[in-house]
């Protein structure tokens, strides 16, 4: 029996996506569902707030090209030539909790990674993850990426 309710996974393109993309298929093949492979691009991480007004097509264009090749890249490096059936990528502009929390409105689970100890205060999962956690409106799944995983 196969699900028509998406499995969500939320990428960043770094060297830590392979790891919740991975998870993400197994839990996509073991429930039938489709796999919607999500990566966001902040405005705010490129330009400072006064100016987005000025951010022109070209440029985000530009932006949502070069996070498409990253997440394909990720894609490859998780699956390689071994890709789930039903996977799905998009590029959202926002900030990536938001999205993702949105997103998860018509999900059944949404997978997100967390870069392990470090960052403000050393907390132990990042912002995005800690708040998909919280507010999310389906079950959570926060992949750790500890060193020597594949």
């Amino acid at each position: 029996m196969e699900s028509t309710e998406r499995i969500v996974v939320g990428i960043d393109g770094s060297e830590y996506s392979p790891a919740p993309l991975r998870l993400a298929g197994r839990f996509a093949a073991a429930l039938g569902a489709p796999l919607e492979v999500i990566t966001c691009v902040g405005l705010s991480d490129y330009y400072l707030p006064a100016h987005l007004s000025r951010v022109s097509d070209e440029v985000a264009t530009q932006l949502e090209e070069v996070a498409a090749r990253l997440v394909d890249q990720a894609i490859d490096t998780a699956f390689g030539q071994d890709r789930p059936p039903r996977l799905s990528t998009t590029v959202k502009f926002g900030t990536p909790a938001k999205v993702l929390v949105e997103e998860s409105k018509d999900a059944q689970l949404l997978i997100v990674g967390r870069r392990g100890h470090g960052g403000f205060l050393n907390q132990v999962i990042g912002s995005v993850s800690s708040a998909c956690a919280a507010h999310a409106f389906c079950p959570v799944v926060v992949v750790g990426q500890e060193s020597g995983e594949r």
